[in-house]
């Protein structure tokens, strides 16, 4: 049996890891419109904002995918600049009593935006308001004739 060792390559020094800050990122996607709203992890401190209606011109592509993807790169752009590295995403649809309780168009490639940008996301959270028999739904009493 040989003694010899096998040379293995150099291993590469490990990078300081760096600190990572954490904030939250609320995102309201209706079917008119989609809005990005930054903010430390508290929700008190608002660190940027962005909407579909800032980066179109046209009112009816405001909740496009495209709009959404512009505004997320906007407010996230800001958002690096103030040193954060990571995002937690709350997105939220109309829901309530007479809302859909799924979100638009524009919530899904915001959150893609984002973390093509180097951000890291976190948790993934819905917090579509939900009714627990409140209100009486619109329609009267037979309901909704079609």
């Amino acid at each position: 049996m040989s003694e010899e060792k096998k040379e293995q390559p150099p291993k590469r020094p490990m990078r300081p890891r760096r600190e990572m800050r954490w904030g939250v990122c609320h995102i309201y996607s209706s079917y008119n419109n989609t809005i990005i709203h930054i903010t430390d992890v508290t929700g008190s401190e608002t660190i940027a904002i962005s909407s579909g209606g800032q980066v179109v011109k046209a009112d009816r592509l405001e909740s496009s995918p495209t709009a959404a993807m512009a505004a997320s790169k906007k407010a996230g752009e800001v958002a690096l600049e103030k040193g954060l590295t990571g995002l937690h995403v709350k997105i939220k649809a109309p829901g309530g009593h007479n809302g859909p309780n799924n979100p638009g168009p524009g919530a899904q490639a915001a959150v893609r935006t984002l973390s093509r940008m180097g951000i890291r996301i976190g948790i993934i959270e819905d917090v579509t308001p939900i009714p627990h028999d409140g209100c009486r739904k619109k329609g009267g009493k037979r309901g909704r004739r079609v």
